[in-house]
């Protein structure tokens, strides 16, 4: 019986390799990403040379919200990989990031909310920036969401906070 019960715990240890495909995807979206980025930021030069200002800095943050989520994704590949995975064998490089290996998952949930709140901002302030564009529902609709994005962040720090008071 003993057998089977390690057979069975090294099976579902195994299984966490089964996690490895999602951020193979997830490193293949930020190559889409860039793309995007190059096509955004290809798209502004049109856009400068006929003195658009207005329309400018809309792609400007356009090319911030897609570096932000870029951003975003990388640190749920490396902190997601490392918790759940393996770790990441980089040697002594001095290019390995100061965090990698050291965010929990908590720390994770933390960033992943903090990154959807800048990249609403984000989304928030293009709209003012063109808020000609969008009716007062929709700018309404608008804040309440990234007030709702800022409350829930709000609230798993707080949560995260008092969790580790107790532990």
């Amino acid at each position: 019986m003993r057998n089977v019960e390690h057979l069975l715990e090294r099976f579902m240890f195994a299984s966490r390799w089964l996690l490895a495909p999602f951020y193979i995807g997830l490193v293949l979206a930020i190559g889409i990403l860039l793309f995007k980025f190059v096509k955004e930021f290809f798209g502004l030069i049109p856009l400068l040379l006929n003195g658009d200002s207005g329309n400018v800095m809309v792609g400007v943050l356009t090319l911030v919200d897609v570096a932000l989520v870029a951003n975003l994704l990388l640190i749920i590949v490396f902190a997601g990989y490392e918790n759940f995975v393996s770790k990441i064998n980089t040697g002594d490089s001095e290019d390995r990031p100061d965090w990698m290996g050291h965010v929990s998952f908590s720390d994770l949930k933390i960033k992943v909310i903090g990154s959807i709140v800048a990249i609403s901002g984000i989304e928030l302030l293009k709209a003012f920036v063109n808020v000609e564009a969008y009716t007062t529902e929709q700018l309404a609709w608008k804040v309440g969401l990234h007030m709702a994005f800022v409350v829930s962040g709000v609230l798993f720090a707080v949560m995260d906070r008092l969790s580790a008071k107790h532990h």
